[in-house]
């Protein structure tokens, strides 16, 4: 039995490891050549782990193998465009100009159901709305609406809003991040004070963390929160 957990645990670490190495993607944004060897390499992971009587390295030699095609083959689609579209295949534009392209459409195997389901994600449930719709290499469908059909922004007015930056956690389940607290250019004394005008302190935060503007958010650790009398 014991055998069996650390057979298990080694390739555990191996498929871990690999899919660190191929980068950060959700499975729905992989290439069909990651997915696959995603896939196999499950599958190869698994029959040594059930079976003890399979040597070891049947399994990890075959997952290093597929590791490194994987990379391999993502290399050479980073440095070739040519490569990257044999590999990796080119986007289809379903609808261009607000017409249905049916051509496209039949060599994807994309029928219109699936098209307007799609569409009614993207909040566009009317076909007339939309300029451009594009089917990408992860099977993902990018909707472009016509210019009148757009949400406004900022700009359309002529306004120029402030610059809003990334907000900096200062604080985490009661837990001070020096570093952070540091680039915000502010002091510990000052961080105190705050907590202090909402009545709590820095081991009692569950979050705290402040926006470009200054604000600083602080919500306390439930079973520190004042009670309502």
């Amino acid at each position: 039995m014991i055998i069996v957990v650390i057979r298990t645990l080694i390739l555990y670490t191996l498929v871990i490891v690999a899919l660190r190495l191929m980068g950060k993607r959700e499975i729905g944004q992989l290439q069909p050549f990651e997915l696959v060897v995603i896939l196999m390499i499950s599958d190869l992971a698994a029959v040594p782990s059930e079976n003890v009587g399979i040597p070891l390295l049947s399994g990890i030699i075959p997952i290093l193998v597929l590791l490194s095609a994987s990379l391999t083959l993502a290399w050479i689609s980073l440095k070739s465009e040519k490569a990257r579209d044999i590999i990796c295949g080119k986007p289809s534009i379903l609808i261009e100009r607000g017409q249905i392209i049916e051509e496209e459409m039949k060599k994807n195997c994309y029928n219109l159901t699936d098209l307007l389901e799609e569409l009614r994600l993207k909040n566009v449930p009317n076909i007339a709305d939309v300029e451009f719709a594009i089917l990408e290499n992860n099977g993902q469908l990018s909707v472009i609406p016509k210019a009148h059909k757009r949400p406004t922004i900022p700009e359309d007015f002529h306004i120029m809003p402030q610059f809003e930056g990334l907000p900096l956690t200062i604080i985490m389940d009661g837990k001070l991040n020096s570093k952070t607290l540091e680039k915000s250019n502010k002091t510990l004394n000052w961080l105190k004070d705050e907590l202090k005008k909402q009545g709590t302190k820095i081991e009692d935060v569950l979050l705290a963390s402040l926006d470009s503007s200054g604000t600083l958010y602080v919500q306390a650790k439930l079973e520190k929160k004042p009670q309502l009398k």
